[in-house]
This record gives structure tokens, sequence and C-alpha cells, in this order.
């Protein structure tokens, strides 16, 4: 985030550099998964740990990201018609979707290096100069 927006800011054509991370979404969602299958609303309200805001993790986003997780044979979903009320889709983590979720486990921890690199260099930079 910017020095002039909120956390919930949804930056469009602001220049700072606090971009929202969508990607981010589908780790975390394969993630909650590998927890235990659940319900599209239930990952709604869980993608809140992770810092999403509701502006983010809003129904239709989590839904096209589910779809798109699905399509792609990372989930799997079945009706479940168990509770009292109207059948909901229930999700799976499928074993390839596993695999993806160690692939971008891999993937954030050299990013995390590099970004812990970066902030290392800029904090010597401000130190040294009269900021």
């Amino acid at each position: 985030m910017c020095r002039n927006h909120g956390p919930g800011h949804r930056h469009g054509d602001c220049r700072c550099a606090g971009a929202p991370m969508e990607r981010f979404m589908q780790p975390c969602l394969l993630l909650l998964l590998h927890r235990r299958s659940t319900h599209g609303y239930e990952l709604i309200q869980s993608l809140r740990e992770f810092g999403f805001h509701d502006s983010e993790a809003d129904p239709g986003t989590v839904y096209r990201n589910l779809r798109r997780l699905e399509e792609e044979g990372l989930v799997s979903s079945q009706w479940d018609t168990s509770g009292g009320g109207p059948a909901r889709r229930l999700y799976r983590l499928t074993p390839e979707g596993e695999e993806l979720l160690h692939a971008w486990a891999e993937a954030i921890t050299h990013n995390k290096r590099r970004l812990e690199y970066f902030l290392a260099r800029y904090r010597e930079e401000f130190a040294q100069s009269k900021y």
C-alpha cells in the first residue's frame, strides 16, 4: 500500500506499488482445501486469515478461481445434499492440486528471499541517507 491509501485500496490507475495479489488466492485456496474439503462460502470466510479483505475475496472472484482450478484438474467438486438447505458444492483438492500447492510453496520461498534481500538493501540505503 502507498502512503495515500489504506489496506482496502484497489489501486486501479494509481502508481503506488501496492498492487493486488490476485494470483495469491490460488495457493491459499489449495492450502485451505488441503486441510479439508469444504464449501465455497467457508473458503470465502477462511481467506481472511491470509489477509484478503471482503472486497478482494468477494464470492464472484472466489468462485471464478474455484471454477478455473476445477477446469485445470486441481480441484474437484460434487453437489452436497446432506444439509437441510439447498444443495451446495463441496470442493476437494486433487493430487494434481497438491503437486501445484508444493510448487507454489517453493516459488513463494524463492520470492520471499528476493524480497528480503531487497528490503535489506533498501534499509541500508536509507539508514545511510538523510531521508
